[in-house]
């Protein structure tokens, strides 16, 4: 432990400064840490490594959510995300996991050939998820009596508007139906909407929810993957009408969207009106730059980047963490954290030190 004395303080969770620092309310009085998720097997590693779960049972059914809360706040972080969330189907490849902490059952990814829907016919047949199910909201009920009060729930993760769509049809049949089926790909995105909008409305039903994280990757690393036009109307749209509803009940509308999206970043700032942004490559942009430039508009969150995280010593890690830091944290609106999320790839001390760094900051 001696290695991270910043992990030896242990300042209190404080949603209420968070949320301030999302809004962008002055400079801070503490770096705050902010992630999508953890991986399970850099969570379970955490709790295993720091001893977080002494005392509670592993028959506990709630011995997962009670480890949420023990990593989250050994990270500092001042919150946990959950909220109503819906499963699709999906077509899936698996590989062998080659991570350091590698999964048993493999790495699945997405098949871009083909996807559920990929005709009127499908579209006709599918069985679409229901959103009002009541066991949606098991864990949000269980966090508004037993989260502790010094940690608020951050809504999420949903809005996968870009994503399901590209999902459900398959990226190639969805480029295709761009131009040939362009009824079926509004007829898929806004049934997305309805879907969405109910996950979204049932979870601000909860006083402990104060944010809500919208997840959709929107790109990659050169562009958009749909034209910026079809980005608009096809999903950009559809965000604006979530973070008007987010925004109405008084909470702040923060977007996890990887890829270059410099071609729609206004209209995520200044038309859908996110909060905060969050996602960034180096070989896109930095968030040091992004800083400089829409940084003065939203929120920024993470930026440690993912590849750096992996191939670098610890010592350089802390060196790029106090430099992000001292380029970011003026003026509020940037919580430190990685580029993407704590993948089990990313070595577990590499993480560590990057927390430990942000603690020590002053």
């Amino acid at each position: 432990m001696t290695q991270y004395a910043g992990l030896q303080r242990k300042p209190a969770p404080n949603w209420r400064g968070l949320v301030d620092n999302i809004l962008r309310k002055g400079t801070p009085d503490r770096v705050y840490h902010m992630e999508l998720f953890h991986d399970a097997e850099i969570r379970n590693a955490i709790a295993d490594r720091f001893d977080l779960l002494a005392g509670v049972r592993r028959d506990d059914p709630r011995y997962e959510l009670k480890k949420l809360i023990a990593v989250n706040r050994f990270c500092g972080f001042d919150y946990v995300v959950a909220g109503v969330g819906v499963a699709f189907p999906s077509y899936r490849a698996v590989a062998e996991d080659s991570a350091g902490l590698a999964r048993s059952n493999g790495r699945s990814f997405q098949d871009e050939h083909t996807g559920p829907i990929m005709s009127w016919e499908d579209f006709e047949k599918f069985t679409w998820p229901d959103p009002h199910a009541p066991e949606l909201t098991t864990n949000l009920e269980w966090f508004e009596k037993n989260l502790p009060e010094d940690m608020c729930v951050i809504g999420g993760l949903g809005g996968h508007l870009a994503e399901e769509l590209s999902w459900l049809m398959g990226y190639e049949t969805l480029c295709f139906a761009l131009y040939e089926q362009r009824d079926l790909v509004e007829a898929i995105a806004a049934k997305l909407l309805e879907i969405f909008r109910v996950c979204l409305e049932r979870t601000l039903e909860y006083s402990r929810v104060r944010l809500y994280w919208s997840s959709d990757d929107l790109g990659f690393r050169t562009g958009l993957l749909i034209s910026p036009d079809d980005t608009r109307k096809f999903v950009l749209a559809n965000h604006k009408v979530l973070a008007e509803i987010s925004h109405k009940a008084g909470r702040p509308y923060l977007l996890h969207a990887c890829g270059n999206l410099s071609d729609i970043i206004d209209d995520l700032t200044d038309d859908v009106k996110i909060d905060a942004k969050h996602s960034f490559e180096d070989t896109i942009e930095s968030v040091c730059d992004a800083k400089k430039t829409y940084g003065q508009k939203i929120a920024l969150i993470g930026g440690i980047d993912m590849d750096f995280l992996c191939r670098s010593e610890p010592q350089a890690i802390r060196k790029r963490v106090r430099e992000t830091l001292d380029v970011c944290l003026p003026g509020g609106g940037y919580c430190l954290g990685t580029g993407n999320s704590v993948a089990n790839y990313i070595p577990l001390d590499n993480y560590l030190a990057m927390v430990d760094e942000g603690r020590l900051y002053a």
